[in-house]
């Protein structure tokens, strides 16, 4: 398992649009004495590595894509004590596009595989941390949703989104509206486990509006789940109800435009802007989460639907599929070996 001296990796070094990508060849990272040196099988795509590449996000330039990954333990600093060469496992880490990824394991996010798991157990947990603890720490830390509560879910088809649905269905017992742009992706969030459905390609968003109220009693739904961003912020502070909560944690099609606190008295309402490495910060609180991830994965109250898997090099299809809302349920890199 003698790492090579170079490697490839997915990176910009200017910001703009997906064109400033490149695929090239750097020099392998060098391990410190409490860092492992992983080599990577598949990376999971997110939003976020638009909102970098696009300068919405800060990067330090050359910046390495990639925020999750999984693979195998191919080189060990002198002082880890708990990881040793041979072992598989799933992380939360910043430059996962890449052949191999160096990361101080007792500092990020680290699942410890099976030896022995497949190359489908690699592709399941090494897509599915970041979509999947997002869900699960948005519905308990952003807004604690309740029984019975009506919650509205934009982009209710995409790999949050879905997740979203079985979640609130299944754990919380709520009542989801999905909102999605066409038939065939509400048809997705049906068999997710949403109730009530919105097809944004068919009605305006005054309708929309009029339609949410109508479900929720004219009073409004408890939190709006939003990860679409500016298209979307006016929708989902028109429909939470009062003391509702409006949860921004997406830009899909661009920021949400400065918003006067005052706008937000009639109602009192709160307005969150969350990320998922801010509620896993401890290795406490990643623990609790993970934990609850795998088991909803296990007991089958989680299915992710990955829908196509890209080799590393075609990042920039993929990326252009992702940001052109093509795309359903998670998508996933396989890195070259």
């Amino acid at each position: 398992m003698t790492p090579q001296s170079t490697h490839k990796v997915v990176q910009f070094h200017e910001t703009g649009p997906i064109d400033v990508l490149k695929y090239e060849s750097v020099p392998t990272p060098e391990i410190k004495p409490t860092e492992v040196l992983v080599k990577n099988k598949y990376a999971g795509v997110n939003y976020i590595e638009a909102y970098f590449r696009t300068g919405l996000y800060p990067a330090t330039l050359p910046y390495v894509l990639g925020r999750e990954a999984s693979g195998t333990i191919v080189k060990v600093g002198d002082e880890v004590k708990n990881y040793q060469v041979g072992d598989k496992i799933a992380y939360l880490n910043a430059a996962t596009f890449a052949q191999y990824t160096a990361l101080d394991a007792s500092k990020v996010a680290v699942l410890k595989l099976d030896k022995d798991s497949s190359d489908e157990k690699l592709k399941l947990y090494g897509a599915s941390l970041v979509q999947g603890l997002t869900a699960i720490t948005l519905i308990n830390e952003a807004y604690s949703v309740k029984e019975g509560d009506f919650i509205l879910v934009t982009a209710a088809a995409g790999g949050v989104g879905l997740l979203l649905n079985q979640l609130l269905s299944k754990v919380k017992k709520a009542h989801v509206i999905a909102l999605c742009s066409t038939q065939a992706k509400l048809d997705l969030t049906k068999k997710a486990g949403a109730e009530y459905f919105l097809n944004s390609s068919e009605l305006t968003q005054e309708e929309q509006i009029a339609k949410i109220l109508e479900i929720t009693g004219g009073k409004g739904v408890a939190a709006s789940f939003d990860s679409v961003g500016k298209d979307t912020a006016e929708l989902s502070l028109a429909v939470v109800a009062r003391k509702g909560t409006f949860v921004s944690f997406g830009n899909a099609s661009g920021a949400v435009p400065p918003l006067s606190l005052g706008r937000l008295s009639p109602k009192n309402l709160k307005v969150v802007r969350p990320q998922v490495f801010g509620y896993i910060t401890t290795p406490e609180e990643f623990k609790h989460y993970s934990d609850l991830l795998l088991t909803y994965v296990n007991d089958g109250t989680l299915h992710f639907d990955i829908t196509k898997t890209y080799p590393l090099e075609d990042y920039k299809t993929a990326a252009s599929d992702l940001e052109g809302r093509k795309t359903t349920g998670k998508l996933v890199l396989e890195i070259p070996q």
